[in-house]
């Protein structure tokens, strides 16, 4: 498991969902818990403006859009089947997306 990596999550109330790893690769292979954001499927609606929108080339079956709003903590353990990696340039844009949503200062 790495930084960028999209894994399945089994969360308590849905069907498991693809998330995106947050975590920096150290923490992401040795700590009990990683950090990662969600994604959901778009089905027809438009991209919220906290989203960045993934697809095949990134490892999903279609038009996914990663919730950049919100940061889960994870527990690694219980993740399954890996479904690919963030492509380098929407990692660009999911990295601008986590700073506007969150008002980080960039200076």
């Amino acid at each position: 498991m790495r930084q960028w990596d999209i894994f399945l999550f089994p969360f308590t109330e849905e069907l498991p969902h693809p998330v995106v790893i947050l975590s920096i690769d150290e923490r992401a292979a040795l700590r009990k818990n990683v950090n990662g954001r969600l994604c959901v499927s778009l089905r027809g609606r438009p991209l919220a403006l906290h989203e960045v929108l993934l697809d095949q080339a990134d490892g999903v079956d279609w038009e996914t859009a990663v919730r950049c709003d919100l940061i889960h903590l994870l527990e690694r353990d219980r993740f399954s089947e890996r479904r690919g990696r963030v492509a380098p340039e929407r990692q660009i844009q999911i990295s601008r997306k986590l700073i506007e949503c969150f008002r980080l200062r960039t200076y």
